[in-house]
């Protein structure tokens, strides 16, 4: 068995009932088919690493399970589930798994893509930039009201644009999201971008 990582069986103590024979499955599955694996803690998550690279990673959620290779891209993974994080859907139970034998199939698939040195195709700028920003209305409206705002925006590259509305998505109350946008307007009249403050440190 390979190394294990007593933050990993923490992290499964801490995990909804249900998801707890879940991952636990998974854990004995990767060591006992893959036995040169380590396990480690990455973004807040259990990883699965072999030859230096991640192999794959499983997390818990209130009502769902993930589980995802490094190159699960490469590998013939037939999911029905609903989509979620990972390559095989939302994991509510056992049965949502593959089967033991398929599973197994997939581990020694992916085990052969690292000894071969495969590598996730790197992505172009042009394929990262064909993703269009969704911009939510009111943000828009609210920008649109101010001309100075306006034109900082949109002089902004899209990356930069996105950090501006990340954080106003990613307020958790209507107070905190028209406080966002009010010192958002304000510092786009300015000409600043979201992170102004740490460009100089």
């Amino acid at each position: 068995m390979g190394i294990q990582d007593p933050r990993i069986d923490a992290y499964i103590e801490k995990s909804a009932e249900f998801a707890q024979p879940i991952l636990r499955h998974i854990r004995a599955m990767v060591h006992e088919h893959c036995p040169d694996v380590s396990e480690t803690i990455k973004w807040s998550m259990p990883h699965f690493e072999y030859k230096g690279g991640i192999f794959c990673h499983f997390a818990a959620f209130k009502q769902h399970c993930a589980l995802g290779f490094w190159l699960g891209a490469m590998l013939q993974i037939d999911s029905k589930l609903e989509k979620a994080m990972g390559d095989f859907g939302r994991i509510t139970s056992l049965q949502d798994m593959p089967n033991d034998k398929d599973f197994v199939k997939l581990l020694k698939e992916a085990i052969k893509l690292h000894d071969a040195g495969v590598k996730i195709p790197a992505r172009s700028k042009a394929d990262a930039e064909k993703k269009e920003l969704e911009i939510p209305p009111a943000f828009l409206a609210a920008v649109k009201q101010n001309k100075l705002a306006l034109a900082t925006f949109d002089a902004f590259p899209n990356s930069q644009k996105k950090e501006y509305v990340m954080w106003y998505t990613e307020a958790k109350t209507e107070a905190t999201r028209d406080k966002r946008l009010a010192q958002a307007i304000e510092w786009m009249t300015e000409g600043k971008r979201r992170n102004w403050k740490y460009e100089k440190c």
